[in-house]
């Protein structure tokens, strides 16, 4: 008999009818487990024995579900929270800063988010917002350009505060290999030789015969650049009623300060002095340059396809090339005599990346209209960086302390190793006739 006629009823209803312990008389999944483990041991059993070995398979996984589930329960109960993420209260929203991005990396992810979460801030909070602190973040090198890379978040409307107003995505620092430095002090060896595919000096390798000299390539020539790490920097006031709010905090942070330090390190990279500035490519000496020829119309396009043979004939293959918004739309608007284009472009998707003969695309208002500058970027220059983005607070600056507000302060230090000028050729376009 099964033992399912065994279990025993806890009660009885008006009528009559027992009550069972699960609704209905179900057994339970232990006393199921009993019942087909006994069937399972009797040796007398003359039953289906592949059903009954169906119905044993069947309770051992809702068991092992239901251990699982089990388990998943005290796990989330035992489960504790970070220190630095406060759990929000019913209903509300997380505050800023501490969700994950879209592709869900790590938080947090920029200067701002670093700031509004750092130890260092809750301190100067708890101790009435009197005194200064200061928190680094380093961005790491993305090695991926696009042009979306870089924009700024746009910060909340303040009366009385005039958003950043960006002018061009920020991406020439991208195209650079980007390393940290530990010293203020940078020192460098700058290839000066510039050789060339044919100069006969350069590669002398050769096959040589059994106890015959090996030729000597060569001669190349070097200098050692000594240079220290610029300091970028600016601040904005800030209300202690703005600073209070993490969202209106990082949108100053973000929209304001991080991105007029990246504004400022793309007009660096490309021409800054090298002396009181960082130093910029096109201000160091032995770069190459493509112009056409006297009487030489050449459209733009044609002109960067031929200045980008020149850079392979240098045996510096370029990667990218940095030119104005209005010499890109000349190029882009650029009409055969049918009135076809001649580049294809996609006037539907803004956000795609921009190319050309095989060319990273990135259009900057920091190079003069009618050039452009063609290169090995990765091959030819190097981003040294000896602070990663620092933000600074305090309330002890002029007479702000009176007016009860606060200073927020953005400052960086990096400098560029132009370490390979023949990777860089500038170019410059024919004259519109």
């Amino acid at each position: 008999m099964s033992n399912f006629a065994k279990i025993r009823p806890i009660g009885r209803r008006r009528d009559g009818r027992p009550i069972y312990p699960i609704k209905g008389g179900a057994p339970t999944l232990t006393e199921q487990r009993d019942e087909i483990a006994a069937l399972l041991a009797d040796e007398s059993y003359d039953g289906d024995i592949n059903e009954l070995l169906q119905r044993a398979d069947t309770v051992a996984a809702a068991i092992e579900q239901a251990n699982q589930r089990d388990a998943r329960l005290r796990a989330l109960r035992a489960a504790q929270l970070p220190a630095g993420d406060p759990p929000p209260q019913p209903g509300q929203r997380q505050q800023p800063g501490l969700q994950p991005d879209d592709q869900g990396q790590q938080h947090p992810v920029t200067a701002a988010e670093a700031f509004v979460r750092s130890a260092a801030l809750a301190h100067f909070r708890a101790n009435g917002a009197v005194g200064k602190f200061s928190v680094e973040h380093r961005d790491a090198p993305t090695g991926t350009v696009t042009t979306t890379n870089g924009v700024p978040t746009v910060p909340q409307r303040v009366p009385g505060q005039i958003p950043a107003n960006p002018d061009f995505p920020l991406l020439i620092a991208n195209l650079l290999d980007r390393q940290t430095s530990t010293n203020n002090t940078l020192e460098y060896v700058r290839d000066i030789s510039g050789p060339v595919a044919g100069s006969g000096t350069w590669n002398k390798a050769a096959v040589v015969a059994e106890g015959a000299m090996k030729p000597q390539s060569g001669p190349f020539a070097w200098e050692t650049i000594t240079t220290s790490l610029k300091t970028v920097a600016h601040w904005v006031p800030i209300t202690r009623q703005a600073a209070d709010d993490d969202g209106q905090m990082m949108g100053y942070i973000n929209g304001r300060l991080t991105y007029g330090l990246e504004y400022q390190l793309d007009r660096q990279i490309l021409t800054g002095n090298g002396t009181t500035q960082m130093q910029g490519i096109l201000t160091t000496p032995g770069i190459g340059a493509y112009q056409p020829g006297v009487g030489n119309t050449d459209a733009k396009l044609i002109t960067v396809r031929k200045a980008k043979t020149q850079g392979e004939l240098a045996l510096y293959p370029p990667d990218a090339i940095v030119m104005n918004p209005l010499d890109w739309q000349d190029i882009e608007l650029d009409t055969d005599a049918n009135g076809q284009f001649r580049v294809i472009t996609s006037v539907t998707d803004s956000g795609a990346p921009m190319r050309i003969w095989g060319l990273i695309v990135v259009t900057s208002v920091a190079m003069a209209a009618g050039t452009a500058l063609l290169g090995g970027y990765r091959m030819g220059a190097t981003l040294w960086e000896r602070q990663g983005i620092t933000i600074l607070m305090s309330d002890s600056h002029a007479d702000l302390f009176l007016a009860n507000t606060l200073v927020i302060l953005a400052e960086r230090r990096a400098n560029v190793a132009v370490h390979t000028p023949a990777a860089f050729t500038k170019v410059t376009f024919a004259a519109a006739t």
